[in-house]
């Protein structure tokens, strides 16, 4: 079952500059940030609110560090912006399997560590009218780390 709205990833050339922006128009402050060596990203993740399950919602600012990764691709076709909605579910495995027998493609077999020791994976955007969707079983957090 999803649980809530995770987070939106947005795709920017500059990570320092798009903080800027969300923090000085909205207010928004840094909760964590990493650099992701195999998605080939630098990521900020801005914590918008707490959630009823015990979770939150972001918003994830992705920035290349490779021309090669996926979001460099993205960019050069598509210039920032929102790059994927990610799902909040307890168990990303079971997810991802009946949405996969729902005939739509999980784009990794077994999910992938992503943001703050979570565990991922994608669904395809051509499935999903047009939207690269992700499904996130988050870890604990006990504390912002920056």
């Amino acid at each position: 079952m999803l649980t809530r709205i995770d987070h939106i990833g947005i795709a920017c050339f500059d990570l320092d500059k798009t903080v800027e922006f969300y923090r000085s128009t909205y207010g928004f402050e840094v909760f964590h940030s990493e650099v992701n060596e195999e998605q080939g990203v630098r990521e900020a993740m801005l914590k918008i609110n707490e959630t009823s399950d015990g979770g939150a919602s972001y918003l994830q600012l992705l920035e290349p560090t490779r021309e090669d990764s996926t979001v460099a691709k993205w960019l050069a076709k598509n210039g920032e912006g929102v790059h994927h909605i990610a799902f909040g579910t307890a168990d990303v495995d079971t997810e991802a399997a009946g949405v996969k027998e729902k005939g739509v493609r999980v784009l990794y077999e077994e999910p992938r560590r992503g943001s703050m020791g979570s565990r991922i994976t994608f669904l395809h955007p051509k499935d999903c009218h047009g939207v690269l969707t992700e499904l996130v079983t988050s870890a604990p957090v006990e504390s912002s780390e920056h």
